[in-house]
Protein backbone atom coordinates (compact mmCIF):
# COMPACT_ATOMS: atom_id res chain seq x y z
CA UNK A 1 0.00 0.00 0.00
CA UNK A 2 2.86 2.38 0.74
CA UNK A 3 4.13 1.98 -2.82
CA UNK A 4 1.17 3.97 -4.14
CA UNK A 5 1.78 6.82 -1.70
CA UNK A 6 5.52 6.91 -2.37
CA UNK A 7 5.35 6.62 -6.15
CA UNK A 8 5.51 10.44 -6.76
CA UNK A 9 8.65 10.63 -4.62
CA UNK A 10 10.20 7.62 -6.37
CA UNK A 11 9.49 9.06 -9.81
CA UNK A 12 11.20 12.32 -8.88
CA UNK A 13 14.16 10.46 -7.34
CA UNK A 14 14.69 8.10 -10.25
CA UNK A 15 14.27 10.95 -12.74
CA UNK A 16 16.91 13.05 -11.03
CA UNK A 17 14.48 15.89 -10.34
CA UNK A 18 16.05 16.99 -7.07
CA UNK A 19 14.23 20.33 -6.89
CA UNK A 20 10.87 18.65 -7.38
CA UNK A 21 11.72 16.02 -4.78
CA UNK A 22 12.74 18.62 -2.22
CA UNK A 23 9.45 20.44 -2.76
CA UNK A 24 7.46 17.23 -2.32
CA UNK A 25 9.30 16.33 0.87
CA UNK A 26 8.78 19.83 2.28
CA UNK A 27 5.05 19.65 1.49
CA UNK A 28 4.83 16.38 3.42
CA UNK A 29 7.01 17.48 6.35
CA UNK A 30 5.36 20.82 7.12
CA UNK A 31 1.94 19.38 8.16
CA UNK A 32 3.59 16.50 10.03
CA UNK A 33 5.92 18.85 11.91
CA UNK A 34 2.89 20.36 13.67
CA UNK A 35 2.33 17.04 15.41
CA UNK A 36 5.79 16.94 17.01
CA UNK A 37 4.99 16.83 20.71
CA UNK A 38 6.64 14.61 23.36
CA UNK A 39 3.30 14.27 25.14
CA UNK A 40 1.59 13.16 21.92
CA UNK A 41 4.37 10.67 21.25
CA UNK A 42 3.75 9.17 24.69
CA UNK A 43 -0.01 8.81 24.18
CA UNK A 44 0.26 7.30 20.71
CA UNK A 45 2.87 4.68 21.61
CA UNK A 46 2.63 1.66 23.85
CA UNK A 47 -0.28 -0.75 24.17
CA UNK A 48 -2.05 0.30 27.37
CA UNK A 49 -5.55 -0.74 26.30
CA UNK A 50 -7.70 -1.39 23.23
CA UNK A 51 -10.23 1.09 21.86
CA UNK A 52 -13.24 -1.26 21.82
CA UNK A 53 -14.74 0.49 24.83
CA UNK A 54 -18.04 -1.47 24.75
CA UNK A 55 -16.40 -4.89 24.64
CA UNK A 56 -18.37 -7.09 27.11
CA UNK A 57 -15.15 -8.74 28.28
CA UNK A 58 -13.22 -5.49 28.77
CA UNK A 59 -15.59 -2.51 29.20
CA UNK A 60 -13.90 0.88 29.52
CA UNK A 61 -14.50 4.56 30.08
CA UNK A 62 -12.23 6.53 27.77
CA UNK A 63 -11.80 10.27 28.33
CA UNK A 64 -9.81 12.42 25.92
CA UNK A 65 -9.28 16.16 26.07
CA UNK A 66 -8.09 18.86 23.71
CA UNK A 67 -5.81 21.78 24.50
CA UNK A 68 -6.88 25.15 23.06
CA UNK A 69 -3.23 26.25 22.89
CA UNK A 70 -2.32 23.18 20.81
CA UNK A 71 -5.58 22.58 19.03
CA UNK A 72 -3.93 22.20 15.61
CA UNK A 73 -1.59 19.55 17.02
CA UNK A 74 -4.06 17.44 18.94
CA UNK A 75 -7.03 17.68 16.56
CA UNK A 76 -5.42 15.33 14.05
CA UNK A 77 -4.64 12.74 16.72
CA UNK A 78 -8.10 13.00 18.28
CA UNK A 79 -9.69 12.68 14.86
CA UNK A 80 -7.70 9.51 14.24
CA UNK A 81 -8.76 7.96 17.54
CA UNK A 82 -12.38 9.02 17.08
CA UNK A 83 -12.70 7.51 13.61
CA UNK A 84 -11.18 4.27 14.87
CA UNK A 85 -13.44 4.11 17.93
CA UNK A 86 -16.53 4.64 15.77
CA UNK A 87 -15.72 1.58 13.69
CA UNK A 88 -15.01 -0.59 16.74
CA UNK A 89 -18.07 0.23 18.85
CA UNK A 90 -20.72 0.30 16.11
CA UNK A 91 -21.19 -3.49 16.12
CA UNK A 92 -23.73 -6.04 17.27
CA UNK A 93 -23.55 -7.98 20.55
CA UNK A 94 -21.70 -5.25 22.45
CA UNK A 95 -22.55 -3.45 25.68
CA UNK A 96 -24.67 -0.33 25.74
CA UNK A 97 -22.36 2.64 25.31
CA UNK A 98 -22.38 6.37 24.83
CA UNK A 99 -20.21 8.76 22.84
CA UNK A 100 -20.30 12.17 24.56
CA UNK A 101 -18.54 15.04 22.81
CA UNK A 102 -18.42 18.53 24.29
CA UNK A 103 -17.37 21.50 22.14
CA UNK A 104 -17.75 19.40 18.99
CA UNK A 105 -16.46 22.06 16.54
CA UNK A 106 -12.99 21.98 18.15
CA UNK A 107 -12.29 18.53 16.68
CA UNK A 108 -13.19 16.83 13.42
CA UNK A 109 -15.08 13.59 13.98
CA UNK A 110 -14.99 11.63 10.74
CA UNK A 111 -18.07 9.44 10.24
CA UNK A 112 -20.10 11.18 12.94
CA UNK A 113 -23.19 11.57 10.75
CA UNK A 114 -23.15 7.86 9.93
CA UNK A 115 -22.67 6.96 13.61
CA UNK A 116 -25.75 8.96 14.61
CA UNK A 117 -27.83 7.35 11.86
CA UNK A 118 -26.83 3.72 12.42
CA UNK A 119 -25.53 3.31 15.98
CA UNK A 120 -28.90 3.36 17.73
CA UNK A 121 -29.61 -0.20 16.62
CA UNK A 122 -26.28 -1.21 18.19
CA UNK A 123 -27.16 0.45 21.51
CA UNK A 124 -24.77 3.36 21.06
CA UNK A 125 -26.04 6.76 22.20
CA UNK A 126 -24.45 9.91 20.78
CA UNK A 127 -24.52 13.16 22.77
CA UNK A 128 -23.12 16.30 21.15
CA UNK A 129 -22.52 19.66 22.79
CA UNK A 130 -21.69 22.95 21.08
CA UNK A 131 -22.48 26.63 21.38
CA UNK A 132 -24.22 27.39 18.11
CA UNK A 133 -25.17 25.84 14.77
CA UNK A 134 -23.01 28.41 13.00
CA UNK A 135 -19.91 26.96 14.70
CA UNK A 136 -20.79 23.51 13.41
CA UNK A 137 -21.34 24.82 9.88
CA UNK A 138 -18.05 26.72 9.93
CA UNK A 139 -15.93 23.71 10.94
CA UNK A 140 -17.85 20.80 9.41
CA UNK A 141 -19.21 22.41 6.26
CA UNK A 142 -22.80 23.18 5.35
CA UNK A 143 -23.79 19.72 4.08
CA UNK A 144 -22.40 17.65 6.95
CA UNK A 145 -23.65 20.18 9.49
CA UNK A 146 -27.19 19.91 8.11
CA UNK A 147 -27.05 16.11 8.20
CA UNK A 148 -25.99 16.14 11.86
CA UNK A 149 -28.68 18.67 12.81
CA UNK A 150 -31.46 16.77 11.05
CA UNK A 151 -30.44 13.26 12.15
CA UNK A 152 -30.39 13.70 15.93
CA UNK A 153 -33.65 12.82 17.65
CA UNK A 154 -33.34 14.72 20.92
CA UNK A 155 -32.52 18.43 21.19
CA UNK A 156 -31.88 20.48 24.35
CA UNK A 157 -31.08 24.17 24.03
CA UNK A 158 -30.50 27.12 26.27
CA UNK A 159 -30.34 30.72 25.09
CA UNK A 160 -29.24 31.06 21.46
CA UNK A 161 -29.81 33.85 18.96
CA UNK A 162 -29.94 34.48 15.23
CA UNK A 163 -30.26 31.64 12.75
CA UNK A 164 -29.89 28.98 15.43
CA UNK A 165 -32.95 30.29 17.29
CA UNK A 166 -34.92 30.41 14.02
CA UNK A 167 -33.86 26.88 13.10
CA UNK A 168 -34.92 25.52 16.49
CA UNK A 169 -38.23 27.37 16.33
CA UNK A 170 -38.94 25.82 12.93
CA UNK A 171 -37.97 22.39 14.26
CA UNK A 172 -40.45 22.65 17.13
CA UNK A 173 -43.17 23.40 14.60
CA UNK A 174 -46.36 25.43 14.74
CA UNK A 175 -49.63 25.07 16.59
CA UNK A 176 -53.12 26.41 16.02
CA UNK A 177 -53.51 29.34 18.39
CA UNK A 178 -56.60 31.37 19.22
CA UNK A 179 -56.45 35.16 19.18
CA UNK A 180 -58.98 37.59 20.53
CA UNK A 181 -59.27 41.24 19.52
CA UNK A 182 -61.53 43.92 20.92
CA UNK A 183 -62.79 47.06 19.20
CA UNK A 184 -64.31 49.92 21.19
CA UNK A 185 -65.99 53.00 19.71
CA UNK A 186 -68.45 55.61 20.94
CA UNK A 187 -71.52 53.50 20.40
CA UNK A 188 -70.55 49.92 21.13
CA UNK A 189 -67.86 47.36 21.82
CA UNK A 190 -67.12 44.35 19.60
CA UNK A 191 -64.96 41.27 20.14
CA UNK A 192 -63.63 38.99 17.43
CA UNK A 193 -61.93 35.62 17.86
CA UNK A 194 -59.69 34.12 15.19
CA UNK A 195 -57.32 31.18 14.91
CA UNK A 196 -54.05 30.94 13.04
CA UNK A 197 -50.89 28.84 12.95
CA UNK A 198 -48.09 30.32 15.05
CA UNK A 199 -44.72 29.02 16.20
CA UNK A 200 -45.01 26.78 19.23
CA UNK A 201 -41.82 28.33 20.67
CA UNK A 202 -40.95 31.58 18.84
CA UNK A 203 -37.34 32.45 18.06
CA UNK A 204 -37.69 35.60 20.18
CA UNK A 205 -38.49 33.48 23.23
CA UNK A 206 -35.50 31.19 22.60
CA UNK A 207 -33.27 34.25 22.30
CA UNK A 208 -34.31 35.49 25.75
CA UNK A 209 -34.17 32.34 27.86
CA UNK A 210 -32.82 32.87 31.37
CA UNK A 211 -30.22 30.65 33.03
CA UNK A 212 -31.68 27.25 33.89
CA UNK A 213 -34.45 27.52 31.30
CA UNK A 214 -34.33 25.18 28.33
CA UNK A 215 -36.34 24.34 25.26
CA UNK A 216 -36.15 21.06 23.41
CA UNK A 217 -37.71 18.06 21.76
CA UNK A 218 -37.39 14.37 22.55
CA UNK A 219 -38.11 11.22 20.57
CA UNK A 220 -39.87 8.10 21.82
CA UNK A 221 -40.06 4.37 21.08
CA UNK A 222 -42.89 2.06 20.10
CA UNK A 223 -43.20 0.71 23.64
CA UNK A 224 -42.36 3.99 25.37
CA UNK A 225 -44.68 6.67 24.07
CA UNK A 226 -44.15 10.29 25.09
CA UNK A 227 -47.19 12.53 24.82
CA UNK A 228 -45.39 15.82 25.44
CA UNK A 229 -42.36 15.68 23.13
CA UNK A 230 -41.64 19.40 22.96
CA UNK A 231 -40.92 21.34 26.14
CA UNK A 232 -40.05 24.78 27.46
CA UNK A 233 -39.21 24.49 31.13
CA UNK A 234 -36.67 24.93 33.89
CA UNK A 235 -34.28 22.04 34.50
CA UNK A 236 -34.31 21.40 38.26
CA UNK A 237 -31.12 19.83 39.63
CA UNK A 238 -31.65 17.47 42.55
CA UNK A 239 -28.62 18.44 44.65
CA UNK A 240 -29.27 15.71 47.25
CA UNK A 241 -29.31 13.03 44.57
CA UNK A 242 -26.14 14.43 42.98
CA UNK A 243 -24.34 14.46 46.33
CA UNK A 244 -25.36 10.86 47.04
CA UNK A 245 -24.17 9.76 43.62
CA UNK A 246 -20.87 11.61 44.00
CA UNK A 247 -20.12 9.91 47.31
CA UNK A 248 -20.54 6.50 45.65
CA UNK A 249 -17.93 7.22 42.98
CA UNK A 250 -15.08 4.75 42.80
CA UNK A 251 -11.49 5.77 42.21
CA UNK A 252 -10.28 5.57 38.64
CA UNK A 253 -7.75 2.72 38.29
CA UNK A 254 -4.21 3.87 37.62
CA UNK A 255 -2.87 2.44 34.35
CA UNK A 256 0.53 4.14 34.41
CA UNK A 257 2.28 5.58 37.44
CA UNK A 258 4.60 8.57 37.12
CA UNK A 259 5.87 8.36 40.69
CA UNK A 260 9.18 6.79 41.67
CA UNK A 261 9.87 4.85 44.86
CA UNK A 262 10.70 8.09 46.68
CA UNK A 263 7.36 9.66 45.77
CA UNK A 264 8.78 12.09 43.21
CA UNK A 265 6.82 12.98 40.07
CA UNK A 266 8.69 11.65 37.03
CA UNK A 267 6.12 12.39 34.33
CA UNK A 268 8.20 14.93 32.43
CA UNK A 269 11.33 12.77 32.54
CA UNK A 270 9.44 9.65 31.40
CA UNK A 271 7.76 11.49 28.53
CA UNK A 272 11.03 13.05 27.39
CA UNK A 273 12.84 9.70 27.58
CA UNK A 274 10.10 8.08 25.51
CA UNK A 275 10.41 10.87 22.92
CA UNK A 276 14.18 10.34 22.63
CA UNK A 277 13.71 6.57 22.41
CA UNK A 278 11.26 6.91 19.51
CA UNK A 279 13.69 9.14 17.61
CA UNK A 280 16.46 6.59 18.20
CA UNK A 281 14.20 3.77 17.02
CA UNK A 282 13.42 5.68 13.83
CA UNK A 283 17.12 6.20 13.12
CA UNK A 284 17.74 2.48 13.61
CA UNK A 285 14.89 1.60 11.24
CA UNK A 286 16.26 3.94 8.57
CA UNK A 287 19.77 2.53 8.99
CA UNK A 288 18.61 -1.10 8.79
CA UNK A 289 16.53 -0.37 5.68
CA UNK A 290 19.41 1.44 4.00
CA UNK A 291 21.68 -1.54 4.72
CA UNK A 292 19.07 -3.91 3.32
CA UNK A 293 18.69 -1.87 0.13
CA UNK A 294 22.45 -1.66 -0.39
CA UNK A 295 22.76 -5.44 -0.08
CA UNK A 296 19.93 -6.13 -2.54
CA UNK A 297 21.14 -6.13 -6.16
CA UNK A 298 17.68 -5.15 -7.44
CA UNK A 299 17.39 -2.16 -5.10
CA UNK A 300 21.00 -1.03 -4.84
CA UNK A 301 20.59 1.53 -7.64
CA UNK A 302 18.20 3.54 -5.46
CA UNK A 303 21.02 4.50 -3.11
CA UNK A 304 23.05 7.34 -4.51
CA UNK A 305 26.26 8.24 -2.75
CA UNK A 306 26.62 11.89 -1.82
CA UNK A 307 29.14 13.85 -3.82
CA UNK A 308 31.71 15.76 -1.82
Amino acid sequence: ELANYLSPFMDAWEGGAQDQLQGQIASAKIPLSRMISPALYWVMTGDDFSLDINNPKEPKILVVGNNPDRQNIYSAALGLYNSRIVKLINKKKQLKSSVIIDELPTIYFRGLDNLIATARSNKVAVCLGFQDFSQLTRDYGDKESKVIQNTVGNVFSGQVVGETAKTLSERFGKVLQQRQSMTINRNDKSTSISTQMDSLIPASKISNLTQGMFVGAVSDNFDERIEQKIFHAEIVVDSVCVTTETRAYQKIPEIVSFTDKNGNNTMQQDIEQNYKQIKADMENIVKSEMDRIKEDENLRYLVKERRV
